[in-house]
């Protein structure tokens, strides 16, 4: 289990002894809204990380149809992805709006695992609310939810060769047991924080690469609904991290 804190408590800096991350999430811009300024960061510091997406959002963009938004919200990205120092960008290829919790999905995320060998791992939100911790607040999507939960359960299924043997009997895949964190981004009881004030001029940057889906999404001015969303929630952050701008992590060790 985790440590519970406070609202108001400070929170440590996320651990920074690591080289490789893997980023699973289930839709593009998903990273965008949850890490891109700390991912910023850790890439300028010499860190690798590759994203693997679940879907392509082809269901994301209601005036365009899934078979022409998954090909135009892959490209939007990757062109994002490179702004924040990501090279490698992977898809799962599960169906937008309907990905299940199960085994399939937890097979795919721990084959990632073990082909990319990363010592930290990221994800969202996997609880049913964005709300606090004692419930309230927006329903989360369920595919958020299955693949937060997948990707908790894959970071354990990497390290043992009697679960899922055929990643190692088709795919060469050998075990993986270097995991030692799993961090979930947007949550609502955090226990770690990254500095966000280095990278968030490319987090915003990174956001607009999502021009299709921003332009769905609100009449506001990209740059000005971007910005003020990102900082906005930095900002928020910054009273457990010393004043700082911050991006809030519930960091489970492994």
């Amino acid at each position: 289990m985790t440590e519970q804190h406070d609202q108001q408590t400070p929170l440590p800096a996320m651990p920074t002894d690591w080289q490789r991350a893997l980023a699973v999430v289930a839709h593009p811009d998903d990273l965008e809204y949850g890490g891109a300024a700390a991912i910023a960061d850790w890439t300028d510091g010499g860190r690798e990380v590759v994203y693997l997406l679940a879907t392509r959002g082809e269901a994301g963009i209601d005036t365009i149809a899934p078979a022409e938004c998954g090909p135009l919200r892959e490209a939007e990205q990757r062109a994002s992805a490179a702004v924040v120092g990501v090279s490698q960008v992977e898809f799962l290829d599960h169906r937008d709006g309907v990905v299940e919790y199960g085994l399939d999905l937890r097979r795919d995320i721990a084959a990632a695992i073990r082909r990319h060998r990363p010592e930290l791992v990221i994800t969202l939100n996997h609880r049913d609310t964005w709300g606090g911790a004692e419930g309230g607040g927006f329903w989360n999507t369920p595919d958020h939810k299955a693949v937060g939960r997948a990707t908790l359960d894959a970071a354990a299924d990497a390290g043992n060769r009697w679960i899922f043997p055929e990643l190692i009997s088709e795919q060469g895949l050998e075990p993986w047991n270097g995991v030692r964190w799993v961090a979930v981004a947007g949550t609502t009881t955090p226990t770690h924080a990254a500095d966000a004030g280095p990278g968030m001029e490319r987090a915003v940057k990174s956001l607009m690469e999502h021009k299709a889906y921003i332009e769905g999404l609100t009449d506001q001015d990209p740059e000005e609904y971007v910005r003020g969303f990102l900082s906005g929630v930095a900002a928020q952050a910054a009273a457990r991290f010393g004043g700082r701008p911050a991006v809030l992590f519930e960091v489970f060790p492994r």
